[in-house]
């Protein structure tokens, strides 16, 4: 544990709608600056909670089905899924205090 999981259009249902525990999914381009600023934030998130919460990302980019399945239209944006449905979406890069604010439902 302790970074984050690519994910794709062809993975992301059995990774993260059939997964056991919520999953915080970063929709993200390697064009967008914000979406480098939250990365290691969520490296660290995923490291220090990844037994209450998986942390994956999915390049907008290469999959866009899943982005537009979704309505994804602004990066990076961030999506709790738990039991198969997105229980919280976090549009925008956020400091680490902020984001675990944000998640405390799911890593508390």
């Amino acid at each position: 544990m302790g970074a984050t999981q690519p994910v794709t259009d062809d993975t992301f249902d059995s990774v993260v709608l059939q997964s056991d525990k919520p999953v915080l999914v970063d929709f993200w381009a390697p064009w967008c600056g914000p979406c480098r600023q939250v990365a290691p934030i969520l490296d660290e998130i995923a490291g220090e909670h990844g037994e209450k919460i998986q942390v994956v990302k999915i390049n907008t980019d290469e999959n866009p089905q899943v982005a537009a399945r979704y309505g994804v239209t602004s990066i990076p944006t961030l999506n709790v899924y738990s039991g198969g449905e997105v229980v919280k979406s976090i549009i925008g890069a956020r400091p680490k205090p902020a984001l675990l604010r944000e998640l405390a439902d799911y890593i508390g």
